[in-house]
């Protein structure tokens, strides 16, 4: 939990990030750089594009053949058929579809636009080359953070984050798509207000709080800062992780 303040850093000098680097050597390597080292409590917010990169989750459009589906379903939301290909293959469905997207459910349980494939920054050399969400992004901050606490000593936390848009609000926000040593949802129920009310109904997404705030200093542009220290939140023990905040279907009022 957050105490009476909350700092925000955003690391620079990390090497572009390429198919089975070692994440957690260019994290030190970072913070390093800015004079830091970890502290207990800590908290870790790296971009969903370079987990996706070290994971080798990169696609060259040139080597994807489209299905009649994805032909279908192109011509729909006018995209490139092969792009379309690759978001049926994330998917587990499609919920939506018109011109300019195609709104998924992941096959992670994200709704989110286009599968969260994207061109944007992965490589100077192709603009054919696509990165995909990491195949279990809650697995990834998992193995990330077991590494670093064990080569620092130090009690942390990791988010995994994206830009997500939402149903009901134009923009997108900092999402948490995968998390470790967190608590993602906490429960406020039967918590007294200010005037001693009983909270019935409060639960409050603390991770996707915490990515939200470090998706102010990552940028999405060519100011992309794709690493975001986080210090001066408590830390809980805790299992929960970015699919403790998947609502299920049964609670879904809008599919």
């Amino acid at each position: 939990m957050a105490g009476s303040s909350l700092s925000l850093y955003a690391l620079g000098g990390l090497p572009l990030v390429r198919p089975g680097d070692d994440l957690p050597a260019i994290i030190i390597a970072a913070l390093s750089h800015a004079g830091r080292q970890l502290e207990d409590h800590d908290i870790l917010v790296i971009a969903q594009k370079i987990i996706s990169k070290a994971e080798g989750r990169i696609v060259n459009l040139a080597d994807v053949v489209a299905s009649r589906a994805a032909r279908d379903y192109a011509r729909i939301c006018e995209k490139d058929p092969r792009l379309v290909e690759l978001i049926l293959s994330e998917s587990k469905s499609v919920l939506r579809c018109k011109p300019g997207v195609i709104i998924v459910e992941h096959r992670c349980g994200l709704i989110l636009a286009n599968a969260g494939i994207d061109h944007s920054n992965v490589s100077a050399a192709s603009t054919e080359e696509v990165t995909m969400l990491p195949e279990d992004a809650d697995a990834s901050a998992s193995a990330i953070r077991a590494t670093l606490e064990s080569r620092c000593g130090k009690m942390i936390g990791i988010l995994i984050n994206d830009s997500i848009g939402r149903a009901w609000r134009l923009g997108t926000i900092g999402t948490a798509i995968g998390s470790s040593g967190l608590v993602a949802l906490r429960d406020l129920k039967g918590q007294k207000d200010l005037f001693g009310k009983t909270l019935a109904v409060s639960e409050t997404a603390e991770i996707d709080s915490l990515a939200s705030a470090a998706g102010l200093l990552m940028g999405e542009a060519d100011n992309h800062a794709p690493l975001i220290l986080i210090r001066g939140f408590k830390l809980e023990q805790t299992q929960q992780n970015a699919q403790n905040l998947l609502r299920p279907v049964d609670e879904d009022m809008f599919r």
